[in-house]
């Protein structure tokens, strides 16, 4: 395995928790009734198992359900519904849906990603996605998108919902008793977005302010797939576990090099690379190999990830290797009950006990664990001398994002 360096730090691991697992069939090996999947005991009972094993990240999946047969069981709740239910009942674990940028109003999901923010005491991020389907187009009335149009609906929507979050200064609420105000109104402001004139579908306008305060970690953190926008983490897939690192380190070459994304200091160093890794494991005597053909007896498993089937010890070694060369690493569970168990006894402590992985912190933040500061609003007079200086320093460096 190769790759560059990441000078020793430790590293975090994310758990995706859609459903009963990765893998199409996932829903026979189940320690649970269907049913349960679309209730909010099975979102509370995974969540906490994922936080007690020392997950750092949970994310949520969303969109129509692909991939399984008519003989499977498939079913899914709202991500960002998912993820706010969540965000009560933990305490440390980062909470990351999967939402649309191309068919949901940007208004709307910048407005719920801060309302995240506040349940979950500054521990939610958003991972971008972008809808090439048809079907789900036609579903909300709305023309097709595709090819490159995709990325540009992502931008857009990004940074709509930056400078919303951006429209309330942090001391914006004054609660002021004996004037009756509330609001210290010269703190709120207009975003004024618009289109650029190339967009490919119809433009639009935001006019803003918001309509809730900023969030608790003034921006929340965007997760994006490699190549599809400027993000604070990106997500690298290969096509097989050889393949990952050396993945990794042509993505970090890609975003490091003193980069400049959106000013912020914090990110000077370009945003935290996570691998993604489809990972079935031997388990109460059943070896990977044999559950993952019993598996795919039923519904074969077709994925663009890699895919890591082995034992416990095996894959200690393989993530250690490679959180060597990434910050972290986003772990899809062919079965969740079943190896969410097998990670949580005997994959996390060992990796902890190698020093590989970041301690667990009781109410930190997603920004904290990402080791990025807390901006300004660039609309305080803070921001506005902190993007000055910015745009004088970025004027020799590439400048690869939009977020202050």
């Amino acid at each position: 395995m190769s790759g560059i360096p990441r000078l020793g730090q430790p590293g975090f691991l994310a758990l995706e928790l859609d459903g009963d697992g990765a893998h199409p069939a996932a829903w026979r090996k189940a320690r649970h009734a269907p049913d349960e999947l679309l209730n909010g005991s099975r979102i509370r009972s995974t969540v906490l198992a994922a936080e007690s094993a020392g997950f750092h990240v949970a994310t949520f999946a969303d969109g129509p359900v692909s991939g399984v047969a008519e003989s499977d069981v498939a079913g899914r709740l709202n991500a960002l519904q998912r993820a706010a239910f969540a965000g009560p009942v933990t305490s440390s674990i980062v909470l990351v849906p999967e939402v649309d940028t191309v068919y949901t109003e940007p208004f709307h999901i910048s407005t719920q990603l801060a309302s995240l923010d506040y349940v979950s005491g500054g521990r939610a991020g958003w991972l971008v996605a972008v809808s090439g389907s048809a079907e789900e187009a036609a579903a909300v009335g709305r023309s097709f998108v595709e090819g490159a149009a995709l990325a540009q609906e992502a931008a857009a929507s990004v940074e709509v919902s930056r400078r919303l979050w951006d429209s309330w200064e942090d001391d914006a609420v004054i609660r002021d008793v004996p004037t009756g105000r509330y609001l210290d109104l010269d703190k709120l402001h207009y975003v004024d977005f618009e289109t650029p004139a190339d967009f490919a579908r119809a433009g639009y306008s935001v006019k803003g302010p918001s309509i809730i305060p900023r969030p608790l970690q003034g921006q929340l953190p965007v997760v994006a797939q490699a190549g599809l926008l400027p993000s604070d983490v990106v997500l690298v897939s290969a096509p097989t576990p050889s393949l990952l690192a050396a993945e990794v380190a042509d993505v970090r070459r890609t975003v490091d090099g003193g980069a400049v994304i959106g000013g912020d200091a914090a990110l000077a160093d370009g945003p935290a690379v996570v691998a993604e890794l489809d990972v079935v494991l031997d388990s109460r005597g059943q070896s990977a190999s044999a559950r993952l053909a019993e598996l795919d007896a039923f519904t074969p498993w077709s994925s663009s990830r890699a895919r890591f089937v082995g034992t416990a010890a095996e894959l200690v070694d393989f993530l250690a290797e490679l959180l060597a060369v990434a910050d972290g690493v986003r772990l899809h569970p062919a079965v969740l009950d079943v190896e969410l168990e097998e990670l949580a006894q005997l994959v996390l402590p060992e990796l902890r006990r190698r020093g590989a992985l970041q301690p667990v912190v009781q109410g930190g933040t997603f920004r904290e664990l990402l080791r990025l500061g807390r901006p300004v609003s660039r609309y305080g007079q803070a921001g506005m001398g902190a993007a000055a200086g910015a745009a004088v320093v970025g004027s020799g460096a590439a400048v690869v994002g939009s977020e202050n």
